[in-house]
C-alpha cells in the first residue's frame, strides 16, 4: 500500500513516516499543497492524508482540484480548526474522514485502514495461489495453513500482484508501490524480492514474463 501525506508540521510528518513505515505502508510526505498536487498527478496512491492549512496552496484546493479530476482516492483531511463549519467544509469539498488535531496517531492509523478497506477492489476473501493462502485483509500470508514471515517490501511486492489478480504488473508498478519518492532503489531489488518470495512460498507462486513483468501464478 502506498499513500501519501501532505503536511507541513515537521514533528507529525516525521512521527507519521515511522508509524507507517512499522506498519508495512509507503509514506510519501509532501510539505506545502503545491507538492502535494504534484504528487497526486504524478503517482496513484491507495489513501491520502491531507492537512487543510498548508503553505502554498490550501488543503481544500488540493482536495477540489483532485475531486475535479474525478479521482476517487481516498482522503483523510487533518485540521487545527475544530468547528462543524469547517468540517462541513472539508467533507462537503470530498474528504472521506476528518480529524482534528492534535490528533492520537493510533486513532489515525485506524482510520487510513477503514478508508482502505472501503476502497479495496480486491476481494475480501483470502486468495488462494497453488498452497499459499494470501489474505488482503488481514495482510497475513500461508504457506499450507502455516503463516510465513515476510519483510515489509516483500509483502509489499505480494500485495501489488495480488490485487491485480491475472495480469501483468511491470517493475516499475512494484517499485512505486512499495518505495518512497525520494528512496534510494537498487537496479535489482524487485528481482531481489520475488527471488525470495519465490524462496518461501514456492517457484510457481510468481510467473515472470521476460521484460515485461510479473503476474501471480505460474505460467499458463
Amino acid at each position: 500500500m502506498k499513500l501519501l501525506l501532505i503536511e507541513d508540521d515537521p514533528m507529525i510528518g516525521q512521527a507519521l513516516q515511522r508509524l507507517f513505515a512499522g506498519e508495512q505502508y509507503a509514506l510519501d510526505w509532501a510539505t506545502d499543497g503545491q507538492q502535494g498536487e504534484s504528487a497526486l498527478l504524478a503517482y496513484r496512491y491507495d489513501a491520502v492524508i491531507l492537512d487543510l492549512m498548508l503553505p502554498r496552496m490550501d488543503g481544500l484546493t488540493v482536495l477540489r482540484r483532485l475531486r475535479d479530476r474525478r479521482d476517487a482516492t481516498p482522503v483523510l483531511a487533518l485540521t487545527a480548526l475544530d468547528g462543524i463549519t469547517e468540517r462541513v467544509r472539508g467533507l462537503d469539498t470530498g474528504a472521506d474522514d476528518y480529524l482534528v488535531k492534535p490528533v492520537d496517531f493510533e486513532e489515525l492509523s485506524a482510520r487510513v485502514r477503514a478508508l482502505l478497506r472501503r476502497a479495496r477492489v480486491a476481494p475480501d476473501r483470502p486468495l488462494r495461489v497453488g498452497e499459499v493462502d494470501i489474505d488482503l485483509g488481514a495482510r497475513e500470508v500461508r504457506l499450507r495453513g502455516a503463516p510465513v514471515a515476510l519483510t515489509a517490501r516483500e509483502y509489499g511486492t505480494l500485495e501489488r500482484l495480488a490485487r491485480m489478480p491475472g495480469r501483468l504488473v511491470s517493475k516499475a508498478e512494484i517499485e512505486e508501490a512499495i518505495y518512497a519518492w525520494d528512496a534510494i532503489v537498487a537496479s535489482n531489488a524487485v528481482e531481489v524480492y520475488i527471488h525470495q518470495l519465490r524462496r518461501k512460498l514456492g517457484e510457481d507462486v510468481i510467473h515472470t514474463v521476460r521484460v515485461r513483468g510479473y503476474r501471480l501464478g505460474p505460467a499458463a
